[in-house]
């Protein structure tokens, strides 16, 4: 068996517990019991985050991030995708302890690429600035993670209040 041994794959080894798949928008655990595996949201998906896991839809922000355009909805023949388009996830990014600016070498990638602005950086005595995520902006969209030089964002459930807040 292969091993990825790149320099990612290293340093972002380790999952953040209680999320094991990452719902396209507007699907849910109880909608997904309706999906045909048809695979039409992995084709119409114009960032290329949508796949098919275990034959049902699961989003990858490795691979980029979800731009709530519908269009994984839009595809879908079934009744998968039963809410209406929201753009805010149940989780949000979180910066784990691999950080790069976290370990004092100057990184700003996710912040760079946050639609929503919600990562901000303050400074810090004799290093580099802090990461800072404003959970209250972050929608979850997975723009920050596939950025990461280091993989070190990964995504955390919101509770059931602070999702639809």
């Amino acid at each position: 068996m292969a091993r990825n041994i790149s320099r990612r794959a290293f340093f972002g080894a380790g999952q953040v517990p209680g999320l094991t798949r990452i719902l396209p928008p507007g699907a849910t655990k109880e909608s997904l019991l309706a999906c045909s595996s048809c695979g039409n949201c992995v084709d119409a998906c114009p960032t290329h985050i949508v796949s098919l896991v275990g034959n049902l839809p699961s989003l990858d922000f490795s691979a980029g991030q979800c731009t709530f355009c519908g269009e994984c909805a839009n595809a879908c023949p079934e009744q998968v995708f039963q809410s209406a388009l929201q753009h805010r996830f149940a989780h949000i990014a979180l910066i784990t302890d691999i950080c790069l600016a976290q370990n004092r070498v100057e990184c700003q990638s996710c912040r760079d690429a946050c639609p929503e602005q919600a990562i901000h950086f303050r400074p810090q005595a004799g290093g580099p600035f802090f990461p800072v995520l404003d959970n209250q902006v972050c929608n979850g969209c997975g723009a920050c993670i596939n950025v990461c030089p280091v993989a070190a964002i990964k995504v955390r459930e919101l509770s059931q209040e602070a999702a639809h807040a």
